[in-house]
């Protein structure tokens, strides 16, 4: 990767990372804090103040992705960040549990993964692209570990009203990184008389795209009813909820580890499909071996370890799969397509994932999970390698060698 490409993956990942450790951190407080509130009593409205951020993202990835092909990536991520942080100044004034769904709700329309995914891709080549997702895509499960971790000691030094004010101010820090260090992209003039429900539909009709989209839609579903169920066998074997953290943050930093020979590996010439292939297999296997892997404390760890390795490989391959399979001028509308798909899948693998266990316990997790990675697997098959397309705009290249057609290092993004 040149410098330019190197520097605009990091500080893309920096702007998921500052984001998501808002979406993140809250949940294994918020349920406690919640009975402290007038309503909040109501497991139900709880509940609803959690999943609404998902929720919203879901329904506004779609309408971001598009804008951000027709008005620019760069404002639109200002204005999704903006919300963001509305929304996390609101939840941390909320004197009752319906302000905080309201200010969940401002959270979630802050959808600005689509738009970030796909100025990734404007400002990195075809052979590094992968690698550009791959630091995206670590970033989300790096943070969701560091959340882990930090949430506890931040309830107790500021509070969950705190939490939330924090994010807010990480959401405007996320804008000074977009401004300050992501380079500018001259990007085609915008489209004018483009038509929104036209390019859904181009989107919606691409065979090769859907098959993707069911795979992100698969893989957050079964990682959101995995962690109804892990909890609980944690806890079975003798490890306190507030110790959890000992387990995710070894086990999440090894499969970081081990991934990269899978991401790396990709590139060589016919051999992505061969490894995409090969890690939602492993994923469905461990799937179904997960009553028998979650037994005891080391078999959890195993499991968690041979979990999370695909889901990694996979959490890198798809975004920077959909950038390539997409038509150019349709990037933004397919991401946002995939990124919504992403968050629904979240939503009903948590939603579905808790009546389940409740009803028919590990089973009732394990069962759904395998169906849904089988029916990947067939789709992964039928996969075609992405065509290689021609090479972007030498300024990528270029701005490492200080090229006139690229935005000096230390100027700020416009």
């Amino acid at each position: 990767m040149s410098p330019l490409e190197l520097r605009a993956s990091l500080a893309l990942a920096s702007v998921f990372g500052l984001r998501l450790f808002g979406m993140f951190v809250i949940l294994p407080v918020f349920a406690i804090y919640a009975e402290t509130l007038p309503g909040g009593g109501n497991l139900t409205l709880a509940g609803i103040a959690i999943g609404a951020y998902g929720l919203t993202q879901a329904i506004l990835q779609i309408p971001f992705g598009w804008l951000s092909d027709r008005c620019g990536r760069k404002p639109v991520i200002y204005g999704g960040l903006m919300l963001f942080a509305i929304g996390s100044f609101v939840a941390a004034a909320a004197p009752n549990i319906y302000v905080v769904i309201a200010g969940r709700i401002l959270q979630g329309a802050g959808a600005i993964s689509a738009a970030v995914m796909a100025l990734a891709s404007d400002l990195t080549r075809e052979e590094h692209r992968t690698k550009s997702m791959a630091m995206i895509g670590s970033t989300i499960g790096l943070v969701f570990t560091m959340s882990l971790v930090a949430a506890p000691w931040l309830s107790q030094l500021i509070g969950v009203p705190g939490i939330f004010a924090l994010t807010g101010v990480l959401a405007i820090a996320a804008m000074g990184v977009v401004w300050r260090i992501v380079p500018a992209v001259i990007e085609a003039p915008p489209v004018r008389d483009a038509n929104l429900l036209a390019d859904m539909q181009s989107v919606l009709a691409d065979a090769q795209l859907m098959r993707l989209n069911w795979g992100i839609f698969a893989l957050h579903a079964v990682l959101m009813a995995l962690f109804i169920a892990v909890p609980f066998a944690l806890r079975d074997a003798g490890l306190p909820l507030s110790q959890h953290w000992k387990i995710y943050l070894p086990v999440m930093l090894a499969s970081f580890v081990l991934m990269l020979p899978a991401v790396l590996g990709a590139h060589a010439p016919g051999r992505l499909k061969r490894w995409f292939v090969a890690s939602v297999m492993v994923l469905l296997l461990v799937q179904i071996a997960m009553p028998w892997l979650t037994s005891s404390m080391w078999a959890i760890v195993l499991f968690l370890l041979i979990f999370f390795t695909p889901f990694n490989v996979l959490e890198a391959m798809l975004p920077s799969l959909v950038s390539r399979m997409a038509p150019p001028q349709l990037k933004g509308a397919a991401i946002g397509v995939y990124s919504s798909v992403q968050f629904f899948g979240a939503f009903v693998g948590a939603a579905a994932g808790g009546y389940l266990y409740s009803r028919w316990g590990i089973a009732g997790i394990v069962v759904p999970g395998v169906v849904l990675l089988a029916i990947w697997l067939i789709l992964a098959l039928g996969m075609r390698e992405p065509p290689p397309r021609a090479k972007v705009s030498e300024q990528i290249c270029d701005g490492a060698t200080g090229n006139a057609a690229s935005p000096a290092l230390g100027e700020p993004a416009r």
